[in-house]
Order: structure tokens, then C-alpha cells, then sequence
């Protein structure tokens, strides 16, 4: 993308040695009708890249991003930092495509703050699409204002030695303001996860709820600790936590139909991933 290609957002990009700083900023009362496509991506092995990104969605202002992280070589380490503002009555989501080597460890490294002002929206989607996750660590915080909306949700299939670690922290600051975190792992072969959910309700009628699902075969491991807060009377946060194997029953009838017991298998995760 550059500053010209789209009315209304306005790009500012300085490179350095190791990565690249961006500004984007989206202005006021704009609508971006169409997804705006990014691709970050190592090509080379051994390779440390670190984005930096700052954010700003103006009031009354709305966009979505489409973002491809391409990772094919081994030894590679990714940083993206990002910072983000969507103002009052702004929409802003974010979807966030990786794509890795299936032979190749890699880390990716993903932290973000936002901010999210009265009566504005902010979803955020990670997934891996393709490949081995390597090392996977992601830690997102956002607070929301007045009637705000705060959608956080994570996929990710792990296998072999991979090692995936989720942070989503939502708080729920302004009266009426409404969040939810959703995450979806299935760990395979000797993959871990460490999932951690937060949900902070501290206005009137604000709403929450975590939503952590895991799928464990072989010798994987996984943990989730979703914590919920409520810190006024009239607000309210609910979680659900579910950690264990695929469903017998569902195996047993995907198997009736023809299906191996791995391929069966493949598709259960598949469908809990969205896949």
C-alpha cells in the first residue's frame, strides 16, 4: 500500500536495518469500503524483522486490513509492535494470515495496545493458515469506552515441538461496553500451549465472556487460565474453558463414513478452528 492508493488513509513508512516503522491513519469520517491488504514476509534464513506499527482511526472513521505474514525460511524471528486508537464511533478490525514453513522453526513475537473510544468497534482475528507454528507468542491488551466493542479471537493448529503462548486482556472501562476473547488450539505430537484470557468489567451494564476451547492428541500438553472481574454491581463477565481430546462420538461417525481415524481427526480440528 502507499499514502496514495486510498482515499481517506494516510501511510507513513521509515525503514530500518531490521524491520520497518508504519503510521496509518484512517480519517476522519472515512469509509474504506474494501479490506486494505498488507504482506509482511522473511525471505532469507536467520533473519530478525520487527515492524512497528501506530494506528489511528478517527472518529467516525472505518476500515479493515487484511494482513499476510509469509515465513518460509528456518531461524527467522518476526516482531510486530503495534499501538492503536479507533475514536469515537469507529470501526476498525484487523485480520492477521500467517503463512510458514512446514519443516522450518520459526518465532513470531505479536504485541499490541488499543484503545477504543465511545461507541467504537475493534476486532481482531489471528490466524495460521498453513504450516508449523515454531514459536508463537502473542500478548494483546485493549480497554474500551462507553458502548464500545472489543472482539479478540486466536486459531492455531500446533504440532511436532511447537510452543504457542496467548495473552488477551480486554477491560471493559465505559458503561455499556461490551468484549469477548475467543481462542481455538488444538496441540498435537509434543506442541504446548499456554492460554491466558482477562476479562475486566468495571462500568455499569458492561458485558463480557472468554472463550477458550483446546484440542490435545498425542503427547501434547496445554494449559488456559481465563480470568474474569467484575468491579460494579450491574456489569457482568462469563467464561467457558474446555480443554481434552477430539469427541468420540463425533470420531466414530466421521470413521462410519469412510474416513481413517487420522483423517478424521484432521477434519474435527479443522471445523473447531474454522478452518
Amino acid at each position: 500500500i502507499s499514502r496514495r492508493d486510498v482515499k481517506g488513509l494516510v501511510v507513513e513508512t521509515h525503514e530500518r536495518e531490521d524491520g520497518v516503522d508504519v503510521k496509518l491513519k484512517v480519517l476522519k469520517g472515512s469509509v474504506i469500503k474494501k479490506p486494505v491488504h498488507m504482506c509482511f514476509g522473511i525471505t532469507h534464513e536467520k533473519t530478525m524483522q520487527r515492524i512497528k506499527m501506530d494506528i489511528e482511526i478517527e472518529d467516525g472513521a472505518q476500515a479493515s486490513f487484511l494482513s499476510h505474514c509469509i515465513l518460509p525460511k528456518s531461524g527467522v524471528r518476526h516482531e510486530m509492535e503495534a499501538a492503536i486508537y479507533i475514536g469515537e464511533n469507529a470501526k476498525y478490525s484487523y485480520e492477521e494470515k500467517h503463512i510458514h514453513a512446514f519443516d522450518a522453526k520459526v518465532e513470531v513475537v505479536s504485541k499490541a495496545k488499543v484503545r477504543v473510544g465511545k461507541k467504537g468497534v475493534f476486532k481482531t482475528d489471528f490466524e495460521l493458515i498453513r504450516g508449523r507454528v515454531g514459536i508463537l507468542e502473542i500478548d494483546y491488551e485493549a480497554a474500551g469506552d462507553e458502548k464500545s466493542i472489543i472482539e479478540m479471537t486466536t486459531r492455531v493448529s500446533g504440532r511436532e515441538d511447537d510452543i504457542i503462548k496467548v495473552k488477551e486482556t480486554g477491560y471493559l472501562k465505559g458503561e455499556g461496553a461490551k468484549g469477548a476473547l475467543a481462542t481455538r488450539i488444538a496441540v498435537r505430537q509434543r506442541a504446548r500451549a499456554e492460554i491466558y484470557n482477562k476479562m475486566v468489567a468495571t462500568a455499569a451494564y458492561a458485558r463480557g465472556h472468554v472463550d477458550c476451547k483446546e484440542i490435545i492428541q498425542d503427547k501434547g500438553e496445554a494449559m488456559a487460565i481465563p480470568v474474569v472481574e467484575v468491579k460494579h454491581p450491574r456489569a457482568h463477565v462469563t467464561h467457558e474453558a474446555a480443554i481434552g481430546s477430539v469427541d468420540k462420538k463425533q470420531l466414530e461417525t466421521l470413521m462410519a463414513r469412510g474416513l481413517s481415524e487420522d483423517e478424521a481427526v484432521e477434519l474435527i480440528i479443522e471445523g473447531m478452528l474454522g478452518a
